[in-house]
């Protein structure tokens, strides 16, 4: 038997911040049992570098939380990534904006599958889900997918 840990790191000082923290943890929670063989869902702000959110079924040390802002902020806002997405928009003759090219990325380690997806009213925001090697990751990214409107709304 697992056990769900819910682990928050938000502002704590106002009621409005906790319930927004409570809608999102709920969301979250929400989310994991939508996807297939889902072990851990995170939120992350890219804009402050926050983990906003995380529902694991298994504890993780502190460390490993605090990374995965760190991890997700490089897959999508690393110095590399944002000289690509510019040359692109070069290429492209499209203006030199904050839309970002790099919406999805997935990550094949050796017994888990990472889903990170920007959000599309927040592209601000990740979200990341993290599966059992086993599953179906066509219906792993399709359930990501459909949840990510949820999480945004429960900002």
């Amino acid at each position: 038997m697992r056990i769900r840990v819910n682990l928050m790191v938000l502002f704590r000082n106002h009621s409005w911040e906790s319930m927004m923290s409570e809608k999102l943890n709920q969301a979250l929670a929400i989310a994991m049992s939508s996807i297939p063989e889902c072990l851990a869902a995170a939120y992350v702000d890219l804009s402050s570098g926050l983990l906003m959110a995380v529902n694991t079924v298994e504890s993780h040390p502190k460390e490993v939380m605090d990374m995965l802002a760190a991890a997700s902020s490089d897959l999508f806002a690393g110095k590399n990534v944002v000289t690509i997405e510019n040359m692109f928009k070069k290429a492209r003759g499209q203006a030199m904006n904050s839309h970002h090219f790099f919406q999805e990325v997935i990550v094949n380690s050796d017994h888990t599958i990472h889903v990170f997806l920007r959000g599309k009213r927040h592209p601000e925001h990740i979200a990341c889900f993290v599966c059992n090697k086993s599953v179906n990751l066509g219906m792993a990214l399709a359930t990501s997918r459909a949840v990510l409107s949820d999480l945004e709304t429960a900002i």
